[in-house]
């Protein structure tokens, strides 16, 4: 018996674990139970060191002071304040309005807030419901297919999981030891070809099946001029003359020797201020020159598309960290809800608790993650999933295959959370020594535990929205209309993994420090919770064992 717990140690305490989570324990707790009961056996039958506990203390001090996870309550809190300030709501008003006289014009806005919202909250329950609160009720007004309602809200929800800055992400990077703003910069062209592609779907159905989604009658478009115009064409000057200004100050003004994304970045936020100087000139001054849409546009979406830029486009540039970039948007949603007159201690109390409740969720369970994987790599824990994965055909592209056919079967019963505290930890070393790229890799698992939200019957997604709708929409409808999206995921999963380049960031041959170079006084002062320091931790207790 004890040779087979020797021989053993490793894959019984991964099927404790599952055991543990199938029982329904809190994951934190498990996770920990696992860690320190094993280390405990392992001690006891002298395969581990009696040191194994003492770097603890140190690890998860390490965690507490660990900077980066700062940008967790600071990105939660600029996510709720907004959501609760009412910005979700005007936005898919405004957006309704603007795509109203096109045949599926309301699941087209409920998209673009979608992923309005995912950029400046990236909170999936903030997004899902309050537009299953707002939009869902229009659309089955207007004649929607419940089914085709529900998906679009669900989903779009969902993009706040990939679009910066998205919260899982800036795990993601602390767990394979990378920084958030690499892989804000990767995730963000992945999350708008997601975005792309429910577009697309929404498109197809307006188009082959037009009774699911209606346009909106005339008499609901209530931003129109006295003659009865759209008030168009005054918003495609406005949007001309923006991208007019950005393009001249680009090409004409800034510097040549900027990096191109310093541009991009600087220059949008020039067409931006254009036109919300020219919408506040033309309505302070009584001009008359903008039409009501164009006003209303102008005064609903550039607030949070320069809160965006700013936020992420001071990150991608390097001007500000991920917790600064952070502690800016926060700032910028107080802001942004006092001068919508929206700001009230209330407010602010239940924003404080929520995300103080969320930030302390996280640390719990990456403890918790961090105490087991200390233990899972004394026993040689990494070694068996390395031998099992790298056993596997197909060399790199057999280990993709596996990793995505495994993390889309456990996100039917795990969290994205979960996911990224178990599964990254574990993978995450193996997939380096397969020299696949972290960065890379960390957004393919992002896109693929995304589907975690819309799975039926588990999804948090379906959960949070059928909180919200009435009686009058089945759960059935709200399980069949996520099942497209979700092979849409499971689509942007393939063309990833074919097509590498589609996730791109900075300084692609930027390397972590190799971990023959960690010291101990560094392993023990770090206190990192990815997976590099619990490898690093691993080698350490099999020279002291050597010892």
């Amino acid at each position: 018996m004890t040779e087979f717990l020797i021989a053993n140690m490793a894959p019984l305490m991964f099927a404790s674990l599952v055991v543990f989570l199938l029982f329904g324990f809190p994951v934190a707790f498990a996770l920990a139970a696992n860690g320190i009961l094993f280390g405990l056996i392992g001690i006891e039958l002298g395969l581990l060191h009696g040191a194994l506990f003492q770097a603890l203390p140190e690890r998860i001090f390490g965690i507490m002071a660990n900077d980066t996870l700062l940008a967790v309550p600071f990105f939660t809190f600029m996510g709720l304040i907004l959501e609760r300030s009412g910005m979700a709501e005007d936005l898919l008003d405004t957006i309704g309005q603007l795509f109203g006289p096109v045949r599926g014009g309301l699941a087209f806005a409920v998209i673009f807030v979608g992923a309005l919202l995912a950029a400046t909250t990236g909170v999936v329950a903030a997004s899902v419901i309050s537009m299953g609160l707002i939009s869902l009720p229009i659309m089955m007004r207007y004649g929607y297919d419940h089914r085709l309602a529900t998906g679009v809200i669900a989903a779009s929800g969902t993009l706040a999981q990939i679009i910066p800055p998205s919260l899982v992400l800036i795990v993601m990077a602390d767990q394979l030891g990378r920084s958030v703003g690499d892989m804000y910069q990767g995730a963000l062209l992945p999350g708008l070809m997601l975005t792309s592609m429910y577009v697309l779907y929404v498109a197809a159905v307006a188009i082959f099946r037009p009774s699911m989604a209606p346009a909106m009658p005339v008499e609901a478009r209530t931003l129109r001029q006295d003659d009865g115009s759209s008030g168009l064409r005054s918003l495609g000057v406005l949007f001309a003359l923006s991208v007019a200004g950005a393009w001249l100050f680009a090409n004409q003004i800034y510097t040549e020797s900027a990096p191109r994304d310093e541009v991009v970045v600087v220059s949008s936020m020039v067409g931006i201020g254009i036109a919300f100087v020219a919408a506040l000139g033309n309505r302070l001054l009584g001009l008359g020159m903008l039409s009501r849409m164009a006003e209303r546009v102008t005064f609903v979406l550039i607030p949070p598309l320069g809160l965006i830029f700013l936020v992420l486009g001071t990150i991608f540039i390097g001007v500000a960290t991920p917790t600064e970039g952070g502690a800016m948007g926060a700032m910028g949603a107080l802001l942004m809800a006092l001068s919508r007159k929206r700001l009230s201690m209330p407010l602010l109390k239940q924003a404080m608790d929520s995300t103080t409740k969320l930030s302390c969720f996280v640390v719990f369970i990456l403890i918790g993650s961090s105490v087991f994987g200390l233990t899972f790599r004394g026993v040689d824990g990494d070694l068996w999933v390395e031998h099992l994965m790298t056993s596997l055909p197909g060399g790199q592209t057999g280990f993709l295959v596996a990793v995505n056919i495994l993390v889309f079967i456990l996100a039917f019963f795990l969290d994205y959370f979960e996911l990224a505290f178990i599964i990254v930890l574990l993978l995450a070393p193996v997939a380096d020594k397969l020299g696949i790229d972290l960065i890379w890799f960390g957004v393919l698992l992002a896109v693929n535990m995304q589907t975690s939200f819309l799975h039926p019957p588990f999804g948090f997604a379906l959960f949070f929205l059928r909180s919200v709708a009435s009686e009058k929409v089945k759960t059935a409808s709200i399980y069949w209309g996520a099942v497209p999206f979700v092979i849409i995921q499971l689509v942007a999963v393939g063309l990833i993994i074919a097509f590498p380049g589609i996730v791109s960031y900075g300084d692609k041959g930027a390397k972590a420090v190799p971990q023959e170079e960690l010291r101990l006084d560094q392993l023990l002062q770090d206190g990192g919770s990815g997976a590099a320091a619990d490898q690093s931790a691993s080698d350490l207790l099999r020279q002291l064992q050597g010892n």
